[in-house]
């Protein structure tokens, strides 16, 4: 029953989102590692997009459909949030070098600042939960 709280579900949302963070810190570190070597190809990791779109899918029905048999395939299926899992993907159509190489210092740079700001308020925020239930707790 309280594993199926929203306080959890934050909980659960949050120690996902922050292990994805590590994941692209690690990816970001591979990619300016090897912004010299030729014909190297960045790569990038996916992943608010797809738990946001499953997150919607816990919205109600657009439509409510009247199952008359327990056969019948529903219309409207929510998508499990806890299966939507870190995609790293490689951006091979790019080249901004004459050796092959699509490694953007400045925006990795970037995309690492973001990142580690981004862990730290998942972290903040985290804590703030478990500050409330410690309060709770006692």
């Amino acid at each position: 029953m309280f594993l199926d709280s929203g306080f959890m579900k934050t909980i659960d949302i949050l120690q996902r989102t922050m292990s994805t963070s590590v994941l692209r810190q690690e990816v970001i570190a591979d990619n300016v590692a090897n912004a010299d070597t030729p014909h190297f190809k960045r790569r990038e990791v996916a992943f608010e997009s797809e738990l946001n779109r499953a997150l919607k899918s816990y919205d109600p029905e657009p439509f409510p459909a009247a199952l008359t048999n327990r056969m019948h395939i529903p219309f409207y299926r929510p998508k499990n949030y806890r299966e939507v899992k870190p995609f790293v993907h490689l951006e091979y159509a790019t080249s901004y070098r004459n050796d092959g190489n699509n490694v953007d210092i400045e925006k990795e740079m970037v995309d690492a600042r973001e990142n580690a700001l981004r862990y730290m308020a998942m972290a903040q925020m985290t804590n703030g939960k478990l500050r409330l239930l410690s309060i709770v707790l006692r």
